[in-house]
């Protein structure tokens, strides 16, 4: 990628970014450019292998089943070699006039590849992952979520020291390299609460982060699913510690159907596949031999001036809860139900033939975002995004394949030691085949412009890299230009695409500052995420309750924005000129649907049209990169009838100055 070094930029990817350069000496950096195809191909499978990396064997001769070997089995592990697994699908049953499910929270052993040992995990019906639960637009479910969880926290959680001159990089490497995990979390009980993401809830129902359960307990939540059809995804979401809960196991698929979905007949039944991506790492033994206990571990890239964690990154990438699996398909058309359930990692998807050049155009389409389906298909042969938490609605066509073996490949810039995560193998045997790609999708479906939120309450939040461990979510306010020279503490003046600055303070940043947004239920209103570190992965910014389009990305010019040295010790940030407006970049095809996770990359601010729902409570927005959540990216918000807002300003209540 010209002017970027390679290695500086996964040194920083998912960090605190900036921070690492030291107060006083920042410079902006060059950043990864965006492109909607995924053009950093340069991310060869052969990358990142030597020195212990994780490495799967390529095509070896048949082994036998591996039995349970105390204290571990193999260091490398053949990819490809077991067949994908397909989590079952659930309904619910209707009783007292409603659609009901329990589903409960328990232990169990799996094991994530043939050559592992069993993984000691946690898991909805005690699944991982969990079932896949279906439901119908207009038909209320209730689901009690019930904690049934027992026994050891599952998750060993190491901090290891950063090694400059590792080679590879120490999140490319399984294993804690000798580091003791920490205590605090070992002793953690199972506290849990239940999130559906992308549902519109009610408040009582959204779950909640502090309102977590323990065992003995259940969750009651009513989803009315009323949306159009789309993927959904239920995970844990206890304030703190989501980012452990996750990665020992607890998250599933929700699919929700419509009419003019079923209208489409789109591919069914065994032709329509869940993929659920994660990444995950294991620990090893004294002899460096794979475990088969899922490690959470992590580099301390530096602790001054501040404290910075490198966000979770690991070598193994699991579909479905098995290491590079693979799916004998048909030679016909599929649809894939895509989930990025990672931490962290980003992936652009890409199909490639076993040379690992990319199919014919006409072969894989995108369908539908987060929210629901798109008008019409796009053509995705170069590529598309799946950041933390996003969903893709995805249409293969193996007709012309037949005999061969394809690949799903992870090209973005940092797709880890083995960035090929799922094999398909195409039979040869030919079936009636009845589908045929219609030129139109969603008939609802519309996009949305400026004029949508023209006049509507504006929030601006700036992601900043001033922060312990990880970037901050900074809620602004316009205000008039300071009288005297910049840079202040949380004062940060833009130069816009029209030339005019704007001047924003900063309101709001830890979780526990007053709440200072409130919409309007089924309000309209536009959000921009402005981006002011230097580089580092993408922020995945998911907004609970609502669903939006993207109207602009456009990036900027941050070298105006410096730190400080506040009186009395810390550290703040604001601007000694305005970040200043560089360039435009088109809004892919494929993210101008319905959505409710975007990525704002370094220097960019993505503008949005949001509708909220005809719900209320209170909500959260935050980063979807888990360890961001959890140490400090995360705000909450309120939902609340037009009424209720008029009565509460005539009273004069105290609202924030970011309510409207």
């Amino acid at each position: 990628m010209s002017g970027v070094n390679r290695r500086d930029f996964l040194i920083k990817a998912g960090a605190t970014g900036a921070v690492a350069l030291g107060i006083a000496q920042v410079t902006a950096e060059s950043r990864p450019a965006r492109t909607g195809s995924g053009a950093a191909a340069a991310g060869a499978p052969a990358a990142g292998h030597a020195h212990g990396a994780a490495a799967p064997v390529a095509d070896p001769a048949p082994a036998a089943p591996v039995t349970r070997v105390p204290g571990g089995t193999v260091t490398t592990l053949e990819a490809f070699r077991d067949p994908l697994r397909i989590p079952p699908r659930i309904r619910g049953y209707r009783a007292d006039g409603t659609t009901q499910l329990t589903i409960r929270m328990r232990p169990l052993w799996t094991r994530l590849h043939s050559q592992l040992p069993p993984s000691y995990l946690w898991g909805y019906e005690g699944q991982f992952p969990g079932p896949v639960i279906e439901a119908r637009r207009g038909q209320r479910l209730r689901i009690t979520w019930v904690n049934e969880l027992s026994g050891r926290y599952p998750l060993p959680v190491v901090e290891v020291p950063f090694d400059e001159n590792a080679d590879p990089f120490q999140w490319d490497v399984p294993g804690r390299e000798g580091v003791e995990p920490r205590a605090d979390v070992a002793a953690l009980p199972p506290w849990t609460s239940v999130h559906l993401h992308g549902a519109f809830s009610n408040g009582s129902s959204d779950g909640w982060a502090e309102d977590a359960i323990l065992p003995g307990n259940g969750q009651p939540a009513e989803y009315a699913n009323d949306q159009p059809a789309t993927a959904l995804w239920y995970h844990d979401h206890a304030m703190h510690i989501t980012r452990w809960n996750v990665m020992s196991g607890l998250l599933g698929m929700y699919l929700l159907r419509d009419d003019e979905e079923a209208a489409l007949r789109l591919p069914a039944g065994d032709r329509e596949v869940p993929l659920i991506l994660c990444d995950r790492n294991f620990d090893t033994d004294s002899a460096g031999r794979l475990t088969g206990t899922v490690l959470h571990k992590t580099t301390v890239m530096r602790t001054e001036p501040l404290r910075q964690v490198r966000s979770f990154a690991g070598p193994y990438t699991l579909v479905n809860g098995t290491v590079w699996p693979h799916l004998d398909v048909a030679p016909g058309w599929y649809r894939f139900r895509m989930l990025n359930a990672s931490n962290t990692r980003p992936y652009t998807v890409r199909l490639v033939g076993e040379d690992g050049n990319p199919l014919p155009a006409g072969t894989i389409f995108v369908i539908g975002t987060d929210s629901g389906l798109l008008a019409a298909p796009v053509d995705v042969r170069d590529g598309f995004g799946l950041a933390a938490a996003e969903r893709a609605d995805v249409l293969i066509d193996f007709r012309a394949l037949a005999g061969r073996k394809l690949r799903l490949r992870n090209v973005d810039y940092d797709p880890g030691p083995w960035p090929e995560f799922l094999e398909f193998r195409v039979g040869t045997r030919r079936t009636a085949e009845s589908f045929t790609l219609p030129p139109r999708l969603s008939r609802s479906f519309a996009r949305v412009t400026a004029e949508a939120v023209r006049d509507r309450p504006e929030r601006m939040v700036m992601l900043t890299p001033v922060g312990v461990s990880h970037a901050r979510m900074w809620e602004m306010t316009r205000i008039d230009p300071p009288a005297g020279p910049g840079p202040v503490d949380g004062v940060v003046q833009v130069r816009e695409k029209d030339g005019s600055v704007t001047t924003w303070r900063r309101l709001a940043y830890r979780w526990s500052d007053p709440v200072q947004y409130a919409a309007e239920t089924g309000g309209w209103e536009r959000w921009r995420f402005l981006n002011l570190d230097y580089s580092g992965w993408p922020h995945p910014m998911h907004l609970h309750v609502s669903a939006f389009q993207p109207l602009s990305r456009e990036f900027y010019d941050i070298d105006g924005f410096q730190f400080l040295d506040l009186p009395g010790g810390g550290i703040g940030g604001g601007t000694a000129k305005p970040v200043a407006f560089k360039e435009t970049q088109p809004i892919a095809p494929a993210e101008q649907g319905w959505k409710d996770v975007i990525t704002v990359a370094a220097g960019e601010c993505v503008d949005l049209a949001v509708k909220f729902t005809e719900v209320s409570g209170k909500f959260v927005y935050h980063c979807h990169m888990f360890e961001h959540e959890d140490m400090s990216m995360m705000r909450p918000f309120l939902v609340q009838p037009r009424q209720v807002l008029a009565i509460a300003r005539s009273m004069e209540h105290e609202l924030g100055h970011g309510q409207h």
